[in-house]
């Protein structure tokens, strides 16, 4: 039994894994793409929802100025989280392919740090926005039910954004970070494999 191991040898002769560049930016695109995609859906949704609001409120004309701060503010909730969410949109509609690995990269940390952002700091307040305004505006419907289906709505208003924050938001966040994530770690092998 030979007991003169090299390890260096055996070191430099592993494979490794180097993620093909046309495989990578097939992927980047694509997650572009979808993300791209999402920017348009919530716009067009957040917008129709805007202008629902804006129907509700012309129609129904309410009687409490509880009942339409409640309307501004989920109105203006909308509007903020729309404002930040929407200059992802200059990095999302650039080159398809860039002209190396690096720039593409920082294109790809770019569009990360915007999302976190979007994720974390606007996300919080659209929600408490949201929250207030939507408490605000059941209150003038709430006082002319009875205690107990007042009660119940309110219950079920606060369970549902209870749901929301602590259950369907961490997931949503946690599944398009880790794709970003896995696809700029492939990026940054890629790079360091190059400058090597």
């Amino acid at each position: 039994m030979e007991t003169n191991i090299d390890l260096k040898k055996i070191w430099n002769t592993q494979k490794t894994e180097t993620p093909e560049v046309e495989v990578l930016y097939v992927k980047a695109n694509k997650l572009k793409s979808k993300s791209f995609l999402k920017l348009i859906v919530v716009n067009v949704t957040l917008l129709l929802t805007i202008t629902f609001i804006g129907f509700i409120w012309y129609y129904y004309q309410p009687e409490f100025v509880t009942t339409k701060i409640g309307i501004v503010l989920t109105i203006l909730a909308i509007i903020i989280f729309l404002l930040p969410f929407n200059k992802q949109f200059s990095l999302l509609s650039k080159n398809k392919t860039e002209s190396n690995s690096k720039e593409f990269l920082q294109q790809l940390i770019r569009l990360k740090e915007s999302q976190v952002f979007q994720q974390t700091k606007m996300l919080n307040i659209y929600f408490i926005m949201l929250s207030l305004g939507i408490g605000l505006y059941l209150f003038e419907y709430v006082s002319k039910m009875t205690m107990t289906w007042g009660i119940i709505t309110y219950a079920i208003t606060i369970l549902w954004f209870v749901i929301n924050w602590f259950y369907i938001r961490p997931k949503a966040i946690m599944k398009q970070n880790a794709k970003f994530n896995k696809l700029i770690a492939e990026f940054e092998k890629l790079n360091n494999q190059m400058i090597d």
